[in-house]
């Protein structure tokens, strides 16, 4: 059943998804609000340093290049094949797009979205029931503290997951000790070389995962070693050791014939430093079972098992790249299948499933049908509608904001992408 215009659309994060979708949202004349914890773009410039592995062309579309050009002549785009920062392309993209007529005003910055549930319906209620959809959403908003409710016809659930990182511990729970300190660990990507230097330089560090963050996360070591030698990295990986040319090539898993040359470029060089037992001490097959913090000594003890006797190494610094997880809280009162296994919704999750790969550009073809939920108009997309999947890719995010609105406005062969720039619907 279409959703007809002027209804309400309630896009939950801005960051290049749900601004993509919002923007698509306002292209038909919807009213859009977009509600975001942080500010627009916050993890990209979060990780801002980092350099992307896909090249611009693929990370935006034609219908924001069309807005961002009506909105300013004089605006033009990075080549297609720039591999841009983190913050470039928030601020070269992201940002004038949020700035554009078409989405000021729309978006609520420092706003958490808490619950989102419906105004009269509980979960189990008219279960599988179409019904549901005729009862506008209700949600629960956190403004610096202060709640308030807003009402929609639409949610469009573009979180996320980073920022809601997994555990060191076996089993992926947390480690004894780790919640308690979670605080003093960095889950993500910090600014190695810029502006965490201090924090690292002449540090023992212990880095933790085996994907391409830390990957990331150990070359950036590496260079500061060689600029502050009194820097010691201790590299962690759960997989037990594989030769130099086995299918791993090392710690990192190499993706055969990258078309990514800049993925391909940071894991061979991770895995040669691993391999070199230079500046970075790599231990294969061994797990974190204890975190302590020695206050006195502003440091931690990290208690570590393997096929060995269990050992204890002390580092002033812990980055823990183990990946991340959807946070399915706020929608817990509304009837959406999600994944045992990875957490996403359960049909994307099935097909994905299906078409196992470990190199984000081989996807399985996309389908509209595999974004529906039994809960009527509740959509996710984005990294989140991957669950604890990484294969995500920003071009994959965009055909489900195209995917989606075809099923919103009933209009099957409904592609703003096609007709961008020649004329506004």
């Amino acid at each position: 059943m279409a959703i007809d215009t002027p209804a309400r659309i309630a896009v939950l994060g801005a960051g290049p998804i749900g601004l993509e979708a919002a923007l698509y949202g306002r292209y038909l004349g919807y009213d859009v609000d977009v509600y975001e914890r942080g500010g627009i773009a916050q993890n990209l410039i979060d990780w801002g340093h980092v350099r992307l592995f896909t090249p611009f062309g693929g990370n935006r579309t034609a219908l924001a290049l069309a807005a961002l050009a009506a909105q300013d002549p004089a605006w033009r785009p990075p080549d297609d094949d720039a591999l841009l920062t983190g913050r470039e392309h928030a601020e070269r993209y992201l940002l004038p797009l949020a700035r554009s007529d078409l989405l000021e005003g729309s978006i609520h910055e420092q706003t958490r979205v808490v619950a989102v549930g419906r105004t009269e319906w509980m979960k189990g209620d008219l279960v599988a029931d179409e019904a549901r959809g005729d009862d506008l959403f209700r949600i629960l908003l956190d403004s610096g503290g202060q709640e308030r409710t807003a009402q929609a016809n639409v949610i469009i659930d573009a979180t996320g997951t980073y920022g809601n990182h997994n555990w060191l511990g076996r089993g992926g729970i947390p480690a004894v000790g780790e919640r308690a300190l979670a605080d003093r660990i960095e889950y993500g990507l910090p600014d190695i070389l810029g502006r965490d230097r201090a924090s690292y330089a002449g540090c023992r560090v212990l880095v933790v995962g085996s994907g391409y963050s830390a990957a990331t996360n150990i070359v950036l070591l590496a260079e500061l070693a060689a600029q502050s030698p009194a820097t010691q990295i201790t590299w962690i990986t759960r997989r037990p050791p594989e030769p130099a040319d086995g299918p791993a090539g090392g710690p990192v898993r190499l993706v055969p014939g990258d078309r990514l040359s800049e993925r391909e470029r940071m894991a061979k060089v991770a895995n040669a430093l691993a391999a070199s037992g230079g500046a970075v001490q790599h231990r294969s097959g061994t797990m974190v079972d204890r975190v302590e913090w020695q206050a006195d000594k502003d440091s931690f003890l990290v208690h570590l098992s393997h096929d060995g006797p269990a050992e204890t190494v002390e580092v002033d610094r812990i980055i823990a790249n183990v990946g991340y997880r959807p946070d399915n809280s706020l929608f817990a009162e509304l009837q959406v299948h999600e994944c045992y296994a990875t957490s996403g919704p359960m049909k994307l999750a099935a097909r994905l499933a299906a078409h196992p790969s470990h190199d984000c550009l081989d996807q399985p073809p996309s389908s509209a049908s595999a974004l529906l939920n039994p809960e009527p108009n509740f959509y996710i997309l984005g990294a989140k509608s991957y669950g604890r999947n990484s294969n995500f890719l920003l071009s994959t995010g965009f055909d489900q904001v195209r995917q989606v609105f075809s099923i919103v406005a009933d209009r099957a062969d409904l592609d703003l992408y096609a007709t961008a720039g020649k004329s506004r619907p």
